[in-house]
C-alpha cells in the first residue's frame, strides 16, 4: 500500500487550478483553493481503524516503538483500537507525546515507526501507524477528553523561552510534576513551527492551535505572547526563576549569497509557508512560474503549496544529485505526482531581473569529484543556464539565532547548535536547559517533543536535588 494512494489523480486534480489565478478573489476560487489544500489521506472511520489495527503482529520487542523518538507504545495503542477503546489508545499516545495528533499527520512515519514495522519486510506494506494514531487522537479531541492534571505544587517555578513543540512539551511535563511554568513566545500565536511552518495540506492553523489548547488545559501554564526575549532578559529570567528552558528554535532562511538576492520576488521559504497559515488562501501571494532553491522537505512543502495556490509551473533546483537530496522519498514522490519539475546538479549563481522585475535565476552546473564521503561538490566553469521564474523561493534551511545565543554569558555553542547534555538537556550555564531546533539546527516535530520531555525531566531532577540538599 502506498503512502499517498490518491497521488495518481493529483495531476488531473490540479489542472483546474490555473484558471482561478487570473481572477479576483471569489467564493468559487476560495472553495477551489480549500479543495486543493484538502488532506491527502482522510481520517479513518471506526471500521477502517479496526481493520487496519488487526494487521498488527503486536511484536514483543516492538521495533516501531524503538524507532519512535518519543517511544510511544505502538503495539499497546493499536491493541486498544482493535478492542474498540480509542480513548485508551489516545491516552497511551499522549502520555508519550502530547503532540500526538500533529505528529500523526506530519511525522515521517515512513522512515520511523512504519519504516521499522515488521510487516514492511514480511508483506511489503507496514501497518499504517500514523493514520491509526491520528484516528485515536482525533477521537479524544472530538470528545474534548483531558487526560492530564497538574501534580501537587512544588513551590518551584520555571521559565520556558519559546512556545513551539519543545517548549510547550517541557511546560506540560513540568506541570505534571507540580512545577509552575511561564512560557515566553515572540510571535502572536503559540505553537512555533507547528502553527506557522508545516505544509497547510498536512494540517491547518486551527488544528495546530487546538493542540496548543490541549497543552494549556492542564492548567498552571502562564503563556506570554509577543514577548521577545533578549540576552539580558535571559539573565534576568535565570535570576528570577528556579530554572529556564531555552526552546527558541531557529531564525531566518539561510542566504544564497549571490548577486541580486534582494530582488523583489525572491522569498524565504518559511515566509511563503507562513502566509498560508495567517491569511485566507485566496489572499496568499504566488507566482505563475515558481522556482524553489533547495532539496529538502521544506523545499517540497513550498513547491507543493505553490502548485495548490495555482502556479502554472513549479521547479525545484538542487545543487547535488537525486541520490543526495535530503527530502524524504515519499515527499519526492508527491512532487512528481503534482507535476513539479526537478533540476539536479544546479548551484544558484545570480538572480536575473529586468529592471526591478524578477525574470529568472542563473545556475552553474555541478559535479561530484571523488567517491564516497570524501567526494566534493565542484562547479563546472562556464556551464551556466537560466531557469525563468517570476518568484524564487530560498529553501536552504534556517540560520541559528547567533546574536541571541552569543548574548547569553557562558553558553557553549558549537557551529550554531546549543551544546547540551543529551540525557538532561542541561547547558553550560547553571540552571539553563535547552531543546528543540536550537540544539539540532533543524529536526522533526517529534524530535522536539522528545527534547522537551528530556529537558523537563532534567529540570525536575535538578530541582529535586536542590530541594533535597536544602533539607539536609
Amino acid at each position: 500500500m502506498k503512502r499517498l494512494p490518491q497521488r495518481h489523480i493529483a495531476a488531473k486534480r490540479f489542472e483546474l487550478i490555473i484558471e482561478f489565478m487570473s481572477k479576483s478573489p471569489t467564493p468559487e476560487r476560495a472553495a477551489q483553493l480549500a479543495a486543493n489544500f484538502a488532506e491527502l489521506e482522510p481520517r479513518y472511520t471506526h471500521d477502517e481503524a479496526v481493520a487496519e489495527a488487526s494487521r498488527c503482529l503486536f511484536c514483543y520487542d516492538a521495533p516501531c516503538t524503538r524507532a519512535c523518538p518519543t517511544h510511544i507504545d505502538v503495539p499497546k495503542f493499536i491493541r486498544q483500537i482493535l478492542h474498540k477503546n480509542p480513548l485508551g489508545a489516545a491516552e497511551t499516545i499522549l502520555i508519550a507525546n502530547i503532540f500526538g495528533g500533529s505528529c500523526a499527520r506530519a511525522c515521517p512515519t515512513e522512515v520511523l515507526c512504519e519504516g521499522a514495522c515488521v510487516d514492511n519486510t514480511l508483506l511489503k506494506a507496514p501497518v499504517r501507524i500514523g493514520r491509526l494514531q491520528r484516528y485515536a487522537c482525533d477521537e479524544a479531541a472530538d470528545r474534548k477528553i483531558q487526560f492530564f492534571e497538574a501534580g501537587p505544587p512544588s513551590g518551584r517555578k520555571v521559565a520556558v523561552i519559546g512556545a513551539g513543540p519543545a517548549g510547550l512539551t517541557c511546560a506540560h511535563e513540568l506541570r505534571k510534576r507540580g512545577h509552575a511554568a511561564t512560557v515566553f513566545e515572540a510571535r502572536e500565536m503559540a505553537g512555533g513551527i507547528n502553527t506557522y511552518g508545516i505544509a497547510y495540506y498536512k494540517y491547518d492553523t486551527r488544528f495546530a492551535l487546538s493542540e496548543v489548547e490541549q497543552v494549556m488545559q492542564i492548567g498552571g501554564i502562564d503563556l506570554k505572547l509577543s514577548y521577545k526575549v533578549t540576552g539580558s532578559a535571559v539573565a534576568k529570567l535565570l535570576a528570577d526563576y528556579d530554572a529556564v528552558f531555552l526552546a527558541i528554535g531557529l531564525g531566518k532562511t539561510a542566504a544564497l549569497g549571490i548577486e541580486g538576492e534582494d530582488t523583489p520576488g525572491v522569498w524565504e521559504a518559511l515566509d511563503f509557508i507562513f502566509q498560508t497559515h495567517v491569511k485566507p488562501l485566496d489572499q496568499c501571494k504566488c507566482g505563475r512560474h515558481v522556482l524553489v532553491i533547495g532539496g529538502g522537505n521544506t523545499a517540497v512543502d513550498v513547491a507543493t503549496a505553490a502548485v495548490r495556490l495555482g502556479a502554472e509551473s513549479v521547479t525545484i533546483a538542487y545543487r547535488r544529485g537525486e541520490s543526495e537530496m535530503p527530502a524524504f522519498k515519499y515527499e519526492y514522490e508527491l512532487t512528481k505526482a503534482d507535476g513539479i519539475r526537478w533540476v539536479f546538479n544546479a548551484a544558484p549563481h545570480r538572480v536575473v531581473a529586468s529592471g526591478s522585475a524578477l525574470t529568472g535565476v542563473e545556475f552553474l552546473r555541478t559535479r561530484l569529484v571523488g567517491e564516497g564521503r570524501s567526494a566534493k561538490l565542484e562547479l563546472i566553469p562556464g556551464d551556466t543556464f537560466t531557469i525563468p521564474c517570476d518568484m524564487a523561493v530560498k529553501a536552504l534551511g534556517q540560520e541559528p539565532l547567533i546574536e541571541l545565543l552569543g548574548a547569553i554569558q557562558g553558553l557553549k555553542v558549537d557551529r550554531g547548535r546549543v551544546v547540551v547534555d543529551p540525557s538532561t538537556g542541561a547547558t553550560s550555564v547553571p540552571k539553563l536547559f535547552a531543546g528543540g531546533d536550537c540544539i539540532s539546527k533543524g529536526g522533526e516535530v517529534v524530535d522536539a517533543v522528545q527534547q522537551g520531555k528530556i529537558g523537563a525531566a532534567g529540570i525536575h531532577a535538578f530541582l529535586s536535588a536542590g530541594a533535597a540538599k536544602a533539607q539536609a
